[in-house]
């Protein structure tokens, strides 16, 4: 295992917005989203998946900005990232953050999305860790509003396992240095993905990344970033540390369970794109082929794997089948207590009722209902 978040579990939702009609542009907001999505997605610094990484530019309306949080949040089970890049705007009667669209105006929140609408995306989500990271003016009001402190916003509910990183304090404008390809904020945490920090640990977690962009901002004199997080998720390693990598120096030992995880991910995407496309029967042999590695103790995406295989068995008419895949996976679950664990149960337990085997339904049933139990205890 990497230690790292999960990249097949996880998404990331990149927007910029850089051209505007009533402000000033902000050119550098485009290479801004573009670089920082190829650094997430390079296998040496985490290695999300590209059709798992999110890219607006430029929304026009609310929803453009809004729904691709909405749909990585229902997706994404481990990591959800959101970025925002572009004029951090106030509304004249109140002390809100709202992000600016391309005909947004100054001082008009209602021509902008109020930065509550986004917390409120992030609260829907079930990805286990949020991190939303804002480069843009006045963006430290997100990190106030997000910890909870005593303000009219605070009295809402903050979102659970969610670490905020801004630009800027919270009166405080953000910098894009005439001349220079990036923003001051995302300029330096690109090369501090790219070049890694010479000093640090092999993994870097969202405190170190965000103690080294203070100190280093700070030394350049430009706007010092905040940070606000709830449950300890600071200490999540997000990246690998290239300045850890010897260059020149051969890789190290590629591990088969390594190989084998890849190779059910892989399978899986690629399984998932050809059935949204309509070609499940072409979907199918992918799927099977990848699930000819066995995983140790079902790590990778097996599980995910497993339900999609019998999901488009079962829609293909082929519901015998579809139960031999699920009671392989029924093996695996007792070692989970996720929502795919249940979902397997679930899944199993609805096939065997509609072949007649009600029996063994309610037995698969009830050690769903254990995996619940045993999952709210863990939580606790």
């Amino acid at each position: 295992m990497t230690g790292l978040p999960d990249p097949a579990a996880s998404r990331a939702v990149l927007v910029g917005s850089a051209a505007y009609r009533h402000l000033p542009a902000l050119p550098a907001v485009e290479a801004n989203v573009k670089d920082l999505g190829a650094e997430l997605c390079d296998a040496t610094v985490w290695g999300l998946p590209e059709q798992h990484c999110t890219l607006v530019r430029d929304p026009q309306h609310p929803a453009e900005l809004i729904d691709p949080v909405l749909r990585a949040g229902e997706e994404a089970t481990d990591t959800l990232i959101v970025y925002y890049a572009g004029h951090g705007m106030r509304d004249t009667d109140s002390t809100d953050l709202y992000l600016a669209l391309h005909g947004s105006r100054e001082n008009t929140g209602y021509t902008a999305v109020a930065y509550q609408h986004v917390r409120s995306a992030l609260r829907a989500s079930r990805a286990r860790r949020k991190i939303v990271l804002l480069d843009c003016c006045f963006s430290g009001r997100a990190a106030r509003t997000l910890a909870g402190e005593q303000h009219e916003l605070a009295a809402q509910v903050a979102v659970d396992g969610a670490y905020v990183l801004t630009a800027s304090p919270r009166d405080r404008v953000a910098l894009a240095p005439d001349g220079e390809r990036h923003t001051a904020f995302t300029g330096e945490l690109l090369t501090i993905l790219r070049d890694g920090i010479h000093d640090g640990p092999e993994l870097l977690d969202l405190d170190i990344l965000h103690r080294t962009l203070a100190a280093r901002l700070r030394v350049k004199n430009r706007p010092q970033p905040q940070c606000s997080q709830e449950n300890g998720i600071g200490r999540l390693r997000l990246v690998r540390n290239r300045a850890r990598a010897v260059r020149g120096a051969p890789a190290g030992p590629v591990l088969a369970a390594d190989v084998r995880t890849a190779m059910v991910s892989a399978g899986l995407g690629l399984a998932r794109t050809l059935r949204a496309a309509g070609r499940t029967r072409d979907a199918l042999p992918v799927l099977r082929l990848a699930l000819r590695e066995r995983l140790p103790d079902g790590e990778g995406n097996l599980l995910a794997a497993q339900l999609e295989l019998a999901d488009m068995l079962e829609e293909t008419g082929q519901t015998r089948e579809a139960i031999e895949v699920l009671e392989q996976a029924f093996q695996q679950v007792h070692r989970f207590y996720g929502a795919e664990a249940v979902r397997v149960c679930r899944r199993l337990a609805a096939l065997l009722q509609e072949s007649g085997n009600h029996l063994q339904a309610c037995e698969v049933l009830e050690h769903a209902l254990d995996l619940l139990q045993d999952g709210s205890r863990a939580a606790g």
